[in-house]
């Protein structure tokens, strides 16, 4: 198990961190998604590492942004 946690911009509201966690999710190997709205923390959960790039891709696609 490998947990990390990310910045993402731009959530302001429950849709915005319904949609983050439905995305990054959706990533094979993902087990658990928890999002912080105060703080933009996305914690990730999986079965072995996950690229930085693959988070950030999923970040996009939900409509946000992966702070550097």
């Amino acid at each position: 198990m490998t947990t990390n946690t990310y910045t993402v911009t731009g959530m302001t509201c429950a849709h915005c961190v319904g949609s983050v966690r439905e995305e990054v999710s959706s990533i094979p190997g993902v087990t658990d998604v928890q999002v912080d709205l105060e703080t933009g923390r996305v914690t990730v959960t999986s079965d072995d590492p996950i690229d930085v790039e693959t988070i950030r891709a999923s970040v996009d696609e939900a409509g946000y942004e992966l702070a550097s």
